[in-house]
C-alpha cells in the first residue's frame, strides 16, 4: 500500500543540506559544471551576463522582444488555423485533386492553341 501512496503523492524533494542526498547532489553539479566546462556554456553565460550587466535597458528589450515577438507569431498562427476552413483530406484525395487541376490546365491550353497563328518555316529562305 505504501507504493500506491507513493505513486500517488510522490517522494519528498530532496533538499541539497540533507546528509542522505549530500553526496548525489554534489555528484550532479559536479557533473553539470563538466560538462558546461566541455560545451563552453559557461563562457557564454559570463559573456550574457556581462552584457546584461553593462546595457540593461538593451538586454532587457531584446528578451522581451524575442519574447513579444515568438507569442505573437503563435497568435498569427492560431489564428491562421482556426480561420481555415479545410477539412481533413487524405492522400489519395489529395492527389486526386492536384491531377484534376493538372488536367485542368492542359485542357486550357490544348483549347487555346488553336487560337495561336500557325508557325511558318524558313526552310524556303535558305
Amino acid at each position: 500500500m505504501s507504493s500506491f501512496k507513493k505513486f500517488i503523492l510522490g517522494e519528498k524533494m530532496p533538499d541539497k543540506d540533507d546528509p542522505k542526498y549530500k553526496d548525489r547532489y554534489e555528484k550532479e553539479v559536479n557533473a553539470g559544471m563538466k560538462f558546461a566546462k566541455a560545451a563552453k556554456i559557461d563562457k557564454i553565460a559570463i559573456s550574457v551576463q556581462s552584457f546584461a550587466n553593462a546595457h540593461r535597458k538593451l538586454f532587457l528589450a531584446i528578451v522581451f522582444g524575442v519574447v513579444l515577438s515568438c507569442f505573437a507569431l503563435n497568435l498569427y498562427r492560431l489564428a491562421r488555423v482556426y480561420c481555415s476552413d479545410q477539412t481533413p483530406a487524405s492522400a489519395t484525395e489529395r492527389q486526386e485533386e492536384m491531377m484534376k487541376k493538372r488536367h485542368q490546365r492542359l485542357d486550357k491550353a490544348i483549347k487555346n492553341a488553336h487560337c495561336m497563328p500557325p508557325v511558318q518555316n524558313d526552310n524556303n529562305n535558305r
